[in-house]
């Protein structure tokens, strides 16, 4: 048993009366020891569920962001972008509800020129939703058998890179049995939806669920310096533009203020449906429908969310002409011939063991 450990433990573990909140070094001290064991599973089980009944500060995160920039690992920059790195941030326990977006989005994105980085694992605890990986996976693309380095390559030579935890970040995927054995979502789930494996300045989109989430996201940004990032109150938490309600985003960037955008789907035309997610086959046969150009209400929501991706990541002036350029992309074969070459780009190493 780690005596230190027990002390963090104890300070957010004791209560509404006499608990206290982590500041910044203790949250980075306290993640680094349950990431390399040095805290028992029973230190570890209890600093979950205590903190999650406290709830996380800002501090706290940028603490536990600290500990995973240390210990994690990071895609490097490249010449060849010459646009900002975008990366996808959404829940690593995945989609059950509705039809996920985002792998659309980084397609039209990279055909576009934007290069993007995700990120996240297998099926996770509690929710046990449909993770990226499965959906890369279907759409013939599987990069959870490339190590670090020939997900590095794949990146540079297609714009697109999937950090895969499983693989490239063990000690955190480690970390799944214990959303399993404490039946909720660690605060390390909100975290996650900050992290940015990625060693150059970036772009970082950041979905969330309640307004106290991206305060929280907002407090931990500032005390890190990050200074470009993207808020989404989008579907299930991830970063994918809702069509059945008004899209709250929040847009901070360089030497600017804070800005709040309020995004109406009837303004531009869209329904105010969401597609839902009835089976993983299902759904990749709807993507694969829209890369083909097909007319259906997932490609009326991959253009919804690649129109202001395309005007958030700076490609297109305005929504309008986001809609229209993403339309473009979608309908001339664009990102099907992306994501052909990302299939080939992966496909091209042999599954060796790292």
């Amino acid at each position: 048993m780690s005596k230190v450990f027990r002390e963090l433990l104890k300070k957010v573990g004791s209560g509404t009366h006499t608990g206290e909140d982590l500041n910044r070094n203790e949250a980075a001290q306290a993640t680094q020891m349950m990431l390399l064991g040095e805290a028992t599973p029973a230190q570890i089980g209890a600093f979950m569920i205590a903190h999650r009944i406290k709830r996380p500060t800002g501090e706290e995160l940028a603490g536990m962001l600290d500990a995973y920039d240390e210990l994690g690992p990071k895609l490097q920059p490249s010449n060849r972008f010459k646009s900002e790195v975008v990366v996808l941030g959404i829940p690593y326990d995945g989609r059950s509800r509705t039809a996920p977006i985002g792998p659309l989005t980084a397609l039209i994105l990279t055909a576009a020129g934007v290069p993007v980085i995700m990120h996240g694992g297998d099926r996770m605890p509690t929710k046990e939703g449909l993770p990226l990986i499965d959906i890369w996976q279907g759409l013939e693309v599987d990069f959870s058998k490339l190590s670090l380095v020939q997900t590095q390559q794949v990146f540079e030579s297609t714009g697109l890179g999937f950090v895969y935890l499983p693989r490239h970040f063990h000690l955190a995927a480690e970390f799944v049995s214990y959303r399993d054995q404490i039946g909720k979502r660690p605060p390390f789930s909100t975290m996650e939806l900050m992290w940015c494996p990625y060693a150059g300045d970036a772009h970082i989109v950041s979905g969330f669920v309640h307004p106290p989430t991206e305060n929280m996201f907002r407090d931990a940004f500032a005390l890190r310096g990050t200074q470009h990032f993207t808020t989404v109150k989008g579907l299930e938490g991830s970063g994918d533009l809702p069509r059945d309600r008004t899209a709250i985003i929040g847009i901070a960037k360089p030497d600017a203020p804070f800005e709040r955008l309020h995004l109406a789907h009837n303004d531009y035309g869209f329904s105010n449906k969401n597609p839902s997610l009835d089976s993983t086959t299902e759904l990749i046969e709807q993507i694969q429908s829209v890369l083909q150009g097909k007319p259906s209400e997932m490609m009326q929501s991959a253009i919804w969310n690649g129109g202001f991706y395309l005007c958030n990541s700076g490609v297109s002036p305005d929504m309008h002409s986001g809609i229209a350029e993403a339309t473009n992309l979608l309908t001339s074969g664009q990102v099907v011939k992306k994501l052909q070459e990302i299939r080939k780009a992966v496909a091209s190493f042999q599954i060796v063991s790292v």
